[in-house]
């Protein structure tokens, strides 16, 4: 109920309302994204996504229905693409570069084939895109996702099999199915 109340007082721009679940909830977001990270966060940086996940709230507050779980979904998401940023920062050294050439073309053949699976995937009509995006890579359930756009289960669950469709088309026409 306080929750709810606090949200409508962001929705019309009170900051200490923003304040208040920023002290009830920080520790539950920093949880949530050192959990989701790993070993692979500095403090610094868990503080740093924490911090960028209430200015979402923030800046989305109307399209919020319920904060605890919005506010663990977009933990978890934050958290996955803070160490995907990290990840893709870290200079290669010789000891990584892979001796073997034969290793070194599968690598880029991978490489290739996550690069049209993201296209594909980013091809996708805005909410088959984000229910794609949240239940394959954020591993949000279809009930969960259901709940925060307002769909039911079902519609969620029959956009993921047009999704899984469409991609399996792409992939084919690439060569990759």
């Amino acid at each position: 109920m306080i929750d709810a109340i606090l949200l409508g007082l962001i929705r019309r721009g009170n900051e200490n309302a923003l304040e208040q679940l920023i002290d009830k909830y920080y520790a539950y977001v920093c949880t949530i994204v050192r959990n989701a990270a790993g070993d692979r966060l500095t403090h610094e940086d868990v503080e740093e996504t924490a911090s960028d996940i209430f200015l979402a709230l923030w800046e989305c507050a109307e399209k919020v229905q319920k904060i605890k779980p919005w506010l663990g979904a977009t933990a978890r998401n934050k958290a996955r693409n803070k160490t995907r940023e990290i990840r893709d920062d870290v200079p290669l050294d010789d000891e990584f570069i892979a001796e073997d050439s034969d290793s070194m073309d599968d690598a880029i053949i991978a490489d290739s084939e996550k690069n049209t699976v993201k296209s594909a995937i980013l091809a996708m009509d805005t909410p088959d895109r984000e229910i794609f995006l949240r239940h394959y890579y954020g591993n949000e359930t279809t009930a969960m996702i259901g709940e925060e756009t307002g769909m039911t289960e079902s519609a969620v669950q029959q956009r993921l099999v047009r999704g899984r469709k469409k991609l399996r088309h792409i992939l084919e026409q690439e060569g990759l199915g």
